[in-house]
């Protein structure tokens, strides 16, 4: 997911590593923090395949910047990222976030409109954090006030996005190709 924001960012606009580790920070929040020893090899690794570029402009202050930029091996790597998600990428819910965030660089509706349609499906699949025998347990079955919480803000959390996607991919058949 590191490097999908890495390039989402950057198809945006070229950044500095600081910026971009920023708007990462911003994106994932305090749920996956990202590192220096984990943002700048990774950049590192994006820049030795060819997908970044890096040059050196002057810093505000008497330190010179290392801007980074999207190549068009970069962007292509992105487009493809976007077009097929990885199952985990659906199925946890930062990550899937992370996809949406740079979802509209895919150009085409209808690649759009298949990524939310593999999150709608995976949520419409009934599914717990608890279960007993086997089976999933509803918050009204937990028996707990605290898994009962969990439970009926995960299902009314979980409401929300299907009705979402679902309207978002109505509207994505509905728009110009």
């Amino acid at each position: 997911m590191l490097e999908l924001s890495i390039l989402g960012f950057l198809a945006e606009e070229p950044l500095h590593g600081y910026e971009l580790k920023e708007r990462i920070k911003a994106l994932s929040g305090h749920v996956r923090p990202v590192s220096d020893g984990a943002l700048y090899p990774a950049i590192a690794r994006l820049v030795a395949a060819g997908r970044l570029d890096q040059h050196t402009e002057e810093g505000a202050g008497a330190a010179p910047r290392r801007v980074l930029s999207l190549t068009e091996q970069g962007r292509a790597d992105l487009l493809d990222r976007l077009r097929h998600p990885k199952q985990a990428e659906i199925t946890d819910h930062v990550r899937f976030n992370t996809v949406l965030a740079f979802l509209r660089h895919l150009p085409d509706r209808a690649e759009q409109a298949a990524v939310l349609r593999r999150r709608l499906d995976f949520l419409q699949t009934p599914s717990s954090f608890f279960y007993r025998d086997g089976e999933p347990v509803r918050a009204e079955e937990s028996g707990d006030l605290f898994r009962e919480g969990m439970l009926r803000v995960a299902r009314a959390t979980g409401t929300a996005e299907r009705a979402w996607l679902a309207e978002a991919i109505e509207r994505l058949a509905q728009l110009p190709s």
